[in-house]
């Protein structure tokens, strides 16, 4: 895929998010369209009613912040499918406190599952071992403590479970996908 686009940055849509009145995270919402667009595609008009049902609202308050909810999805969907495999989860960055970028990545995680749960059982059956594992994993992350001291070591944990979070994301993705996307020849993506 070579014309990505470039997704907003977490603080841009934090900052839209309060414009609409909510305090809420844009990281949940990212944790749920990740896991959206990984099992059922999600439509841009289907994405928009999630988020404006997530933010307490009818409809974007203008076409700017339409266009860039949008291009949120857009973008998600372009690092997903990037034969590059840099999809990154939507979180807080070194601006924040580690506490909140640990709330940040539970979020996510809270927000991932919950799609996943609402899915069921039925897309679970085609998975691979390794993918039930890193998703189970999730379950635990969901429920860490988040009030972190600022630490080089708690700093480390944290850039590893951002890690894991962010592989068993893209994991699904490519096993509800297959040959999307282009790997390098000779690595498998369903076991």
């Amino acid at each position: 895929m070579s014309a990505n686009t470039e997704r907003p940055d977490f603080s841009t849509l934090a900052d839209l998010f309060l414009l609409h009145g909510s305090m809420q995270s844009p990281a949940f919402l990212d944790g749920r369209l990740c896991a959206e667009l990984a099992l059922h595609d999600l439509p841009a008009d289907a994405w928009l009613e999630t988020v404006c049902l997530g933010l307490g609202i009818e409809q974007p308050r203008s076409r700017e912040s339409a266009e860039t909810l949008l291009t949120w999805r857009r973008g998600t969907l372009d690092a997903l499918a990037d034969s590059t495999l840099n999809y990154e989860p939507l979180l807080p960055d070194d601006l924040f406190s580690l506490a909140e970028r640990a709330r940040g990545l539970q979020e996510w995680t809270l927000g991932f599952l919950e799609v996943l749960e609402d899915a069921g059982d039925t897309p679970r059956q085609g998975w691979s071992p390794a993918l039930r594992e890193a998703i189970d994993d999730l379950a635990g992350l969901a429920a860490m403590e988040t009030d972190l001291e600022e630490s080089p070591e708690n700093e480390d944990d944290l850039f590893a479970l951002t890690e894991h979070v962010r592989m068993a994301a893209m994991l699904l993705y490519t096993e509800q996908h297959p040959g999307q996307p282009q790997v390098e020849p000779g690595e498998p993506t369903r076991h």
